[in-house]
């Protein structure tokens, strides 16, 4: 089966939507399925171009048996309304133009949100291949862009919620992230046996146990006797993290200066929150900047906790963070700084400590416990995490999940109408 993918964010992106589509399409190439991503030069979050890339019309390389294809965008850093908007749109066109041309034709299109318009891209792309369109939901827009204040209610959201449930109606099948976004989507109106759920995971070979780096330590400042809890993610507006900073003046008013915050990772927040932190004066943040994924689990294996937070939103409440079962993989206690699915899921793993989100108080005094805690309780809550990971959210077996659902997809869309042979090829094609 050819699998043809298109996705805004990819490897060698360390971000939650690069991490998942790289997993699942690694594990299908691997399964002896072609895979082609259909993506753009990396340049998240700072809208520069990686080193060895280049913003071209289009190139290409083979990762891990997957043929990846970079199509040229506006590119434009993780912040500002109207230059994100280019870069998504560009990618849209783009894509939209490019996609058609890719042989041999696909068996099936998969689009994936964020950003919600690749999924417009991949709509017409299927069409033209005369492909079923797979449409993977793990952003629920456009609720998302206000539920973190990016853009009012009003008449641009109206729009792009009409242009959502176009998009819902146009997939012949969608998969959604977690049972809350399929809830979400069935009372918009779709119909339940539209959508399957497949949740994120976790690389558990990458992500595995290990020895803390005590040089790493001492080069980020953080001495043994340091209680180090880490954040390894994107640094927005939705991870809302200025609660770390404000949970670190706490602790160090109540002289807790024995516990310190490490924020792994960038993002369009990322310069505002170091700025406040070097002016209120707050050791006890240390900010590493981008750190490429291969790296992350020594930074997680030298912390004593992870920390896991989103904004306070009723909208969040759905959320599975893809860091909790990174975090659980490495086995570190968590500190879970979200209400909802993910919360259930930390008590039912038995892995941590859950605060209320955007709350600096319940924020330190989560820290404070989980470092009082012996140290062999917080071993036993990790070892529970990573069991809990491996029976639950090894990403192999939900690559092997997904393909069932393609698999049925493609023969459901096969008896429903049969393709027509071309008559000539197209004068320009992707070889």
């Amino acid at each position: 089966m050819h699998i043809l993918f298109l996705t805004h964010y990819f490897t060698p992106e360390n971000n939650a939507p690069a991490a998942r589509v790289h997993g699942m399409a690694r594990e299908w190439a691997r399964s002896g399925h072609r895979v082609t991503v259909l993506t753009c030069a990396p340049n998240v979050p700072a809208g520069v171009v990686y080193e060895g890339y280049k913003n071209k019309l289009i190139q290409q390389e083979w990762i891990d048996g997957i043929r990846t294809l970079r199509v040229w965008t506006w590119l434009a850093a993780n912040k500002g309304r109207v230059r994100r908007g280019l870069n998504y749109l560009s990618y849209l066109a783009a894509a939209g133009a490019a996609g058609p041309l890719v042989r041999p034709r696909a068996d099936v299109v998969i689009a994936t949100s964020p950003q919600f318009f690749a999924g417009w891209a991949g709509w017409p792309v299927a069409r033209a291949h005369g492909a079923p369109f797979v449409l993977e939901i793990r952003d629920i827009w456009p609720d998302s862009i206000v539920a973190v204040g990016a853009l009012p209610d009003g008449r641009i959201i109206r729009t792009l919620a009409r242009l959502e449930k176009a998009l819902y109606d146009g997939a012949d099948h969608i998969v959604a992230v977690g049972d809350g976004y399929r809830m979400n989507m069935i009372r918009k109106g779709v119909g339940p046996s539209k959508i399957s759920v497949v949740t994120n995971g976790v690389d558990v070979d990458l992500f595995q146990p290990r020895e803390p780096d005590r040089g790493l330590r001492a080069r980020l400042g953080l001495s043994d006797e340091t209680f180090v809890v880490t954040f390894a993610g994107t640094i927005g507006m939705a991870s809302d993290l200025g609660v770390v900073l404000d949970a670190a003046r706490l602790l160090r008013g109540e002289g807790r200066d024995d516990i310190a915050f490490l924020l792994v990772g960038d993002g369009a927040q990322r310069a505002d929150l170091e700025a406040r932190a070097r002016a209120e004066g707050l050791p006890n943040v240390v900010f590493t900047g981008l750190v490429p994924r291969p790296e992350l689990p020594a930074y997680l294996a030298s912390s004593d906790a992870c920390l896991a937070h989103f904004r306070k939103q009723d909208l969040f409440q759905m959320i599975l963070p893809n860091k909790f079962f990174e975090n659980a993989a490495m086995e570190r206690p968590i500190l879970l700084g979200f209400e909802g699915e993910a919360r259930a899921m930390l008590h039912e793993a038995d892995c941590g400590i859950a605060f209320e989100p955007s709350n600096p108080a319940a924020l330190a005094a989560a820290a404070e416990q989980l470092a009082d805690t012996p140290p062999e309780e917080r071993r036993r809550l990790g070892e529970n995490g990573r069991r809990y990971v491996l029976e639950h959210f090894d990403r192999r077996r939900l690559a092997h999940d997904y393909l069932e659902i393609l698999e049925r997809v493609r023969a459901a869309h096969a008896r429903g109408r049969r393709r027509a042979p071309s008559a000539t090829p197209p004068p320009t094609a992707v070889p």
